[in-house]
């Protein structure tokens, strides 16, 4: 913070769409690579032969058009102007290439500037800020997926008990208990969902997502998570099913609200939880 204006906000702006570009490569490539660990998985249990596959990771094979799959400029990767230079398209063939990468750029971009604002550049702001883009490609991986992976929500939960620890020592049995808690509710909801109708309301990964929000925030913010999650997620619901009447009754994924509840405790929860107990209590 001791940087210049001119020089701090600019760097903090870069350094954002900079992380959010490597996220975005996240969001593509880890739900493909565990399909893959899972369908090997699966006939090694079954004795089926194994099948050779290419080298598919976050660094190989390098960045290709998802339409013709011919490689991307190094020029066409820089963040957010790439895509702007291209107009969302293809320098190849010239087909539509998704919102969605300038979209989690500017959005690495603004957590960043946000955390900075709020808690200065400091060691603590860094925990949030990765605790923000963990959220982010979640929710971008569940919305697109329906998956939300274990080797993203469990090291957010304990990465919630370390920065509890490190920074809020009193509050770490507070972040046990909101971890058990999160987990519980969900869990409980999903059971009593199933024996009433029959049917699956959500997944396991969204109880270990409010679990590790739990770890985060701990158990007092439970209540206000699950306000905002549910609230959001009814008023999105119901304005995508008027807007868009071939998805009415299809499945909508719940970690992308738990998410937005996450992002608003995590940057000004004090705040509003100031708000919820005056209004509520």
């Amino acid at each position: 913070m001791a940087l210049p204006p001119l020089v701090l906000w600019p760097l903090v702006i870069l350094l954002g769409l900079c992380f959010g570009s490597f996220l975005n490569v996240v969001i593509t490539r880890l739900p493909v690579m565990l399909m893959r660990r899972w369908r090997l998985e699966a006939r090694d249990a079954l004795e089926l032969p194994m099948e050779a596959t290419p080298r598919f990771d976050l660094a190989t094979p390098k960045s290709m058009c998802p339409a013709c799959e011919a490689p991307i400029a190094w020029h066409d990767n820089v963040p957010l102007l790439g895509w702007l230079k291209r107009r969302g398209r293809c320098a190849n063939c010239n087909a539509g290439i998704s919102a969605q990468y300038p979209l989690v750029e500017l959005a690495g971009a603004a957590f960043a500037v946000a955390v900075v604002a709020l808690h200065g550049a400091t060691l603590e702001a860094v925990f949030l800020y990765a605790a923000c883009l963990a959220l982010l490609v979640l929710a971008v991986i569940d919305f697109r997926t329906q998956l939300l992976p274990d080797i993203l929500t469990l090291p957010l939960l304990w990465a919630g008990f370390i920065y509890q620890l490190a920074f809020q020592p009193l509050m770490l049995s507070s972040a046990v208990i909101g971890a058990m808690a999160g987990y519980l509710v969900l869990w409980s909801f999903y059971w009593l969902f199933k024996l009433l109708t029959g049917k699956e309301g959500m997944g396991y990964g969204d109880f270990k997502l409010l679990a590790a929000l739990g770890a985060w925030m701990g158990w007092q913010f439970l209540p206000l998570l699950l306000l905002l999650s549910a609230g959001i997620g009814a008023i999105l619901g119901i304005l995508i099913q008027l807007a868009l009447p071939r998805l009415r009754g299809a499945p909508m994924p719940f970690g992308p609200f738990l998410a937005v509840a996450g992002w608003v405790a995590l940057l000004v929860g004090d705040e509003l939880m100031a708000a919820y107990t005056g209004l509520f209590l």
